[in-house]
C-alpha cells in the first residue's frame, strides 16, 4: 500500500507524446513524515499516521504535540491499512511523490468546493417547470412535495439545502506523470476542492 497526503494545484492540459491531450489536475504531495505506526497487537488495528506541512508552535495544543514526535506538522492523518496490507515505513521515515510512478491508479478523497444554499435545480439536477400556459416564475421551482394523497413530506424528499463542503472520495485516477524534483503529480480528470485543498492519496 501507498500513500501521501498533498494540495490541489490547479487543472492544465498534458500532451503525450503520441499526440494525445489529457485533462489532469495538478496536486503538490508531500514530503510527509511518519510519525507512529499503529499495531493490531498493542492498539487494536493496523495504520500509520503521518504528518504533512509546517505549523508555528503557538498554534498546536500540548496534546497534539505530544503526537508529533519531535515535529511541528500542519496536519496528521491516519492511513488505515487492511489485514492483507504490508507496509515497511517506520516512524522518522520521510515518503515522498517519487513512491508513486506513472500508471498507478489512485483513490483520491478531499473536501467539495462549498456551494452554500442552492435550489434544487443546481442541487439535484432538477429541470423545472414549463414556462408556457401562463406560468411566469416556475422555471426553477422543485414542484409538489406532497404526492396528492399524502398529508405530510415524505422522508428523503430532494428539496433545496446546502450544497458543498463534503468528503467526498475518486477511485481508479490515473497517474500521467510524477515530477520528483518539485514533488508534483499530475492525475488525470478532476479532483475534489478548491486550490489549496488538503488531498489524500492511496494506491492499493
Amino acid at each position: 500500500m501507498k500513500f501521501i497526503l498533498g494540495t490541489k494545484q490547479n487543472m492544465t492540459q498534458y500532451f503525450a507524446e503520441d499526440g494525445t491531450v489529457f485533462p489532469v489536475t495538478i496536486i503538490e504531495a508531500g514530503p510527509v513524515t511518519v510519525t507512529r505506526i499503529f499495531e493490531k497487537e498493542k492498539d487494536g488495528y493496523n495504520s500509520v499516521q503521518v504528518g504533512y506541512g509546517t505549523q508555528k508552535k503557538e498554534r498546536i495544543n500540548k496534546s497534539e504535540i505530544g503526537q508529533m514526535k519531535g515535529g511541528l506538522y500542519k496536519t496528521i492523518k491516519e492511513f488505515r491499512l487492511k489485514p492483507t496490507d504490508k507496509t515497511e515505513a517506520k516512524e522518522g521515515d520521510i515518503l515522498d511523490v517519487s513512491v508513486f510512478t506513472a500508471g498507478d491508479k489512485l483513490q483520491i478523497s478531499g473536501v467539495s468546493k462549498g456551494k452554500g444554499f442552492q435550489g434544487v435545480v443546481k442541487r439535484h439536477g432538477f429541470h423545472g417547470g414549463p414556462r408556457s400556459h401562463g406560468q411566469k416564475h416556475s422555471e426553477r421551482e422543485p414542484g409538489s412535495i406532497g404526492g396528492g394523497l399524502r398529508t405530510h413530506v415524505p422522508k428523503g424528499m430532494r428539496m433545496a439545502g446546502r450544497m458543498g463542503s463534503d468528503r467526498i472520495t475518486y477511485k481508479n485516477l490515473k497517474v500521467i506523470m510524477v515530477d520528483k524534483e518539485n514533488n508534483l503529480m499530475l492525475i488525470k480528470g478532476a479532483v475534489p476542492g478548491r486550490r489549496g485543498t488538503l488531498i489524500e492519496i492511496v494506491s492499493r
